[in-house]
């Protein structure tokens, strides 16, 4: 059974729309606004949409421009509607990818005319669609993967980089002065324990 979304804010096209559909034995889903009418598609997935052009929100051709920019729903055809004295751009509709047009109010006659031939359209790109080959997953066995060849990697040892060589020391001048005065200082100062060492070993050497 086909599936059709009836999407028209006028209460009377809707019942008018379910009734001639309904009664040649198609699935009618109805939406009175253009957003909820997109946010429907996915979930609806129709095969054929009838949209009023002049839908709040988001217009039919809103609609219709995007169920033909979107692969997902390539299978489904769009029919734009407009009433007899409602200023209509028939050439923009062609232009946002409409597969038809019909005028309100529905002569159901007309209607199945022009809906019958994108029903059966829609059938069959639904089918190829859905019997198109797809694509198979790529298995590769572990016994024929090549491994990897990784070659060494090369390092150069470091070389210790040579310390300047030291500066050469400054010669130190001596003061002859200087040192005998410091002889001087060393000599006072062991002086008196050097003559008590002395004159303790003399009287030990004299039996005293």
């Amino acid at each position: 059974m086909s599936r059709i979304l009836l999407a028209d804010d006028s209460p009377h096209a809707q019942r008018m729309g379910e009734r001639i559909l309904r009664e040649e034995g198609f699935e009618v889903v109805s939406l009175t606004d253009g957003e909820n009418t997109l946010l429907r598609l996915a979930d609806v997935d129709p095969d054929l949409i009838l949209a009023d052009v002049f839908l709040p929100n988001r217009s039919g051709l809103d609609i219709c421009r995007y169920v033909k920019s979107h692969p997902e729903h390539g299978h489904t055809r769009v029919v734009l509607t407009a009433g007899l004295l409602e200023p209509f751009d028939e050439e923009e509709a062609k232009r946002a990818g409409a597969d038809a047009i019909l005028k309100k109010p529905f002569e159901a006659s007309l209607v199945m005319q022009t809906i019958k031939p994108l029903l059966a359209e829609a059938q069959a790109a639904r089918t190829l669609h859905a019997e198109a080959p797809k694509p198979e997953p790529v298995r590769i066995e572990p016994s024929k993967v090549e491994p990897i060849q990784v070659e060494p990697i090369q390092v150069e040892p470091i070389q210790p980089v040579p310390a300047p060589p030291a500066a050469p020391l400054a010669p130190v001048e001596i003061d002859p002065e200087r040192v005998r005065a410091a002889v001087t200082i060393a000599l006072d100062a062991a002086m008196p324990t050097l003559i008590q060492e002395i004159t303790e070993r003399v009287l030990i050497a004299l039996g005293h």
